[in-house]
């Protein structure tokens, strides 16, 4: 595309790295809310089936990429304030159907409940944004495992 159609359609890089962040995000969100929304899985098993996927996904793709709004946040979080709005809104976005699927599983009783969905959804995020980074330097599905187990059977279960 030349330069000039470039700025015609986006105006800016940041507004087009702003675009790509919710291109981005939106497939991760769709799948997250179709796991969640198969009546033969309860709230609990939809996550932990979401979960797992990515991780064969990675496995697959041999540890490589990541997630691009981890890449982007280190990248670009803190010298656009474009970039790094967008980042927060995906983000977030992601964050609240993840909060509303341990909602869920707390009124199933599948999750403990002296721990708000929002902040359990919160370390969720914040644990996966980690362990995609140290998959990476391990080339290993290790790191996602063990967030994954630590979080999803072990922390998050009632006490």
């Amino acid at each position: 595309m030349p330069k000039g159609s470039f700025y015609n359609y986006f105006g800016s890089k940041e507004n087009y790295a702003a675009e790509v962040i919710q291109f981005y995000i939106a497939p991760f969100i769709t799948q997250l809310k179709t796991h969640l929304a198969n009546p033969e899985l309860n709230a609990l098993a939809a996550i932990k089936q979401y979960f797992a996927e990515l991780i064969i996904e990675l496995e697959h793709a041999e540890y490589q990429g990541g997630c691009l709004l981890g890449n982007l946040m280190g990248e670009l979080g803190d010298t656009s304030d474009i970039v790094r709005l967008a980042l927060q809104t995906a983000v977030n976005d992601y964050r609240d159907v993840l909060r509303d699927g341990l909602l869920k599983a707390q009124a199933q009783g599948l999750i403990r409940t002296d721990k708000s969905a929002e902040d359990m959804a919160d370390l969720l995020v914040n644990a996966w944004q980690g362990v995609l980074l140290r998959m990476k330097i391990d080339k290993s599905s290790r790191p996602l495992k063990q967030c994954y187990e630590q979080l999803l059977d072990d922390y998050f279960l009632p006490k």
